[in-house]
């Protein structure tokens, strides 16, 4: 599009050939600009002011042009080729590469959840394909201009697989820029999680070594009380995070650990114990809303996923080192050792708190015009110029208006809730990710986690060892499941894995009756917590991500946080007693949970439907029907930014010049001044 080619006929625009449907190319302008700059380059000095006035005017016009478009525009006199005019008339300058990072932000939640991944690549492939359709209908018009002849086939093909794997390369680079600022929000929120996964594992060793001859109860009681704190956490950190800031309520989390850390370690009883669990516990249900949400926030869409998964690698490893450490210091002498390393681990988060950012959207949630959001971003994403801090900002803003829920209350997170309990469209997928939760937690997983010792004792010569083996093989199959998630389908795992630890829970009670030998129960446990990780773990929390609409993802998963608490609680409390008088038999509700999950998920659990390519495109091509696309030209637009660099160029020239200029017309000055000295100086003497 040339500069006479300025559009803005909320119609359709500039006289072009237009196409509904969602494509409706014109012909794309290659290079205008780029010509001038050359000419710039090559001319002299005498030249360059008058040419470099061609081209601020060329760049001016955009930017009163920009003035004028909707704030989904770039507007920062970038000159973006390609446009789109909506239904209603609205103007929106975009690249076809911020056209596609729109797509992401706005269609993946601010969350980063394990498993996502699957989800961001579909996203890019989908929006690569629909834009390289565009691509091939522009270069076909072009075509049919110049020579009055459509495209053949083949040319067209080549078209569309050039455009789609420079766009889709395009659109998954983020992946490749990690910040300072980004790896030390993985780090402080990692370690978070590894704290959550430490905690939820250290109790499991030192039983008979924490202060000997404490009751069964109080036992029960310390251990229960860290899913006590863990629900209320879970509540409260939705409202903490929106009044204090994500970074503001992070740190209370930090401080939280700290104090439950320091309580643990230097208890002088079982209440001291008790007191303290509760309040790591709290600082864990914080963590387990608050991390996936910072994390989603500080970083792109297409590292959500990775992010995710991370946090999740270190609340596992969290637990397989509290395994680990209970060989050397799970004494009489040396339990503190164990607890010390909570306070420890906080302390360093400390350390490294002024590094941390504020999340940036919420900084831009209450003041879109902030600076501070501007320069966080420029750093978060390693930004140089204004133009792309402007289009990130605009990202931001534009989904998190997307995905607002609108309620008739005062904004508030239990308003949000309501609208989605309210919401007949998505009533299904709120039982669905109930009963996931309950059965997460009810199929006795947290028993072994919490009580693995003690269910070893008499099993196996050193119940440490198998404890530890079961952490590591939770690490592995972890891992496992994440391939898994990339080629099977969220329901076909649910099925999987409950089907495998309900047969896992049938081994394990005939071990114990004396059917089978003592390390078959050591088998059908391992097995027990690998069927967990390869579904039961982390699908009720990545089907939430994937199933409901972006606007509803952060209440549906405090409201599943708060049922996973809760049930982890009533584990944790109540196996203890199962163990003492059901005996062999004590896996055996356990089995019942997962039997009734497994007709659940048969019967009524939705597969994800709507998360392959070829159903995102589709989806896509639906919502974009009303918009018209114009000049969408995805290799040329990869050149646009160069705009903004000549400019710069052009003025740091400009003022060396007239530097130079300045100091010759000084020097002129000067020798005048000198001549005009000496030429006094002889009418004296004469």
């Amino acid at each position: 599009m040339t500069d006479e080619q300025e559009p803005l006929n909320p119609n359709g625009g500039s006289g072009q050939p237009s196409y509904s449907s969602g494509v409706t190319p014109s012909l794309a302008d290659t290079g205008v600009y780029h010509r001038e700059d050359e000419k710039l380059l090559q001319g002299r000095s005498r030249s360059l002011y008058a040419m470099s006035e061609n081209v601020d005017t060329f760049f001016n016009s955009r930017e009163d042009t920009n003035m004028r478009m909707s704030a989904g525009g770039s507007g920062n006199g970038n000159a973006p080729r390609s446009y789109s005019v909506s239904a209603n008339g609205q103007v929106s300058y975009q690249t076809p590469l911020q056209m596609g990072r729109s797509e992401l932000y706005e269609n993946l939640p601010f969350v980063a959840v394990p498993g996502m991944q699957k989800k961001e690549r579909n996203l890019s492939k989908a929006f690569a394909s629909f834009a390289a359709e565009l691509d091939v209908l522009e270069a076909d018009q072009l075509n049919l201009k110049a020579t009055h002849k459509h495209l053949s086939s083949k040319e067209k093909e080549d078209y569309r697989k050039s455009a789609n794997l420079l766009l889709l390369e395009e659109l998954e680079a983020d992946r490749n820029v990690v910040t300072v600022p980004l790896i030390f929000a993985v780090i402080a929120a990692s370690t978070s999680q590894f704290l959550v996964g430490y905690n939820t594992g250290v109790m499991n060793a030192p039983e008979s070594v924490v202060f000997p001859g404490h009751s069964t109860a109080s036992w029960s009681a310390a251990v229960a009380a860290f899913a006590v704190g863990g629900p209320f956490g879970a509540n409260f950190a939705g409202t903490l995070a929106d009044s204090r800031g994500r970074r503001g309520a992070l740190m209370i989390v930090i401080w939280t650990f700290l104090l439950g850390g320091l309580i643990q370690t230097f208890a002088m009883n079982m209440l001291a114990i008790i007191i303290a669990r509760c309040t790591l516990g709290l600082a864990s249900g914080l963590s387990s809303v608050l991390v996936p949400i910072y994390l989603g926030e500080m970083a792109p869409p297409t590292l959500r996923g990775t992010l995710g998964t991370i946090s999740q690698f270190a609340l596992v490893i969290g637990i397989l080192v509290a395994d680990l450490l209970a060989f050397p210091f799970a004494t009489e002498s040396g339990w503190r050792l164990l607890f010390v390393v909570t306070p420890i681990l906080s302390g360093l988060q400390l350390l490294c708190s002024p590094f941390l950012l504020e999340s940036p959207r919420w900084i831009l949630g209450r003041d879109p015009k902030s600076r501070k959001a501007r320069f966080i971003i420029k750093r978060l994403r390693g930004l140089r110029y204004e133009q792309e801090i402007e289009t990130e900002v605009t990202h931001f803003v534009a989904a998190s208006q997307v995905q607002h829920v609108d309620t008739d209350d005062s904004v508030d997170s239990s308003n949000a809730a309501v609208a989605m309990f309210r919401d007949k469209s998505v009533q299904r997928l709120v039982v669905c990710a109930i009963i996931l939760q309950l059965a997460q937690q009810l199929c006795g997983i947290n028993a072994v986690f919490y009580y693995s010792t003690m269910f070893f004792d008499g099993v196996i010569d050193n119940p440490l060892v198998g404890t530890t083996i079961v952490g590591a093989v939770n690490v592995v199959a972890t891992w496992v499941a994440l391939l898994l998630m990339d080629s099977c389908g969220r329901k076909t795992l649910i099925l999987w894995s409950s089907g495998g630890m309900f047969f896992s829970c049938v081994a394990i009670v005939l071990s114990l009756l004396g059917y089978f030998n003592n390390m078959v129960a050591l088998g059908a446990v391992n097995a027990y917590v690998s069927f967990f990780e390869i579904g039961l773990g982390p699908i009720p929390w990545l089907i939430v991500a994937e199933m409901f609409d972006a606007k509803y993802v952060a209440s549906a998963m405090s409201v599943s946080g708060q049922v996973n608490w809760s049930c982890n609680f009533i584990i944790g409390l109540v196996f203890p007693y199962m163990n003492k008088y059901l005996g062999p038999y004590s896996f055996a509700p356990f089995a019942l949970v997962l039997l009734g999950t497994f007709v659940f998920a048969s019967i009524w659990l939705p597969e994800t439907r709507g998360t392959t390519p070829e159903e995102l495109q589709t989806d896509l091509v639906q919502r974009k029907s009303t918009v018209v696309f114009h000049n969408i030209d995805i290799e040329g637009n990869y050149n646009a930014d160069l705009g903004g660099e000549w400019r710069m160029a052009l003025e740091q020239l400009r003022e060396e010049e007239e530097e130079a200029e300045n100091g010759i017309g000084a020097a002129r000055e000067e020798e005048e001044e000198a001549e005009n000295g000496i030429g006094a100086a002889k009418g004296r003497g004469g």
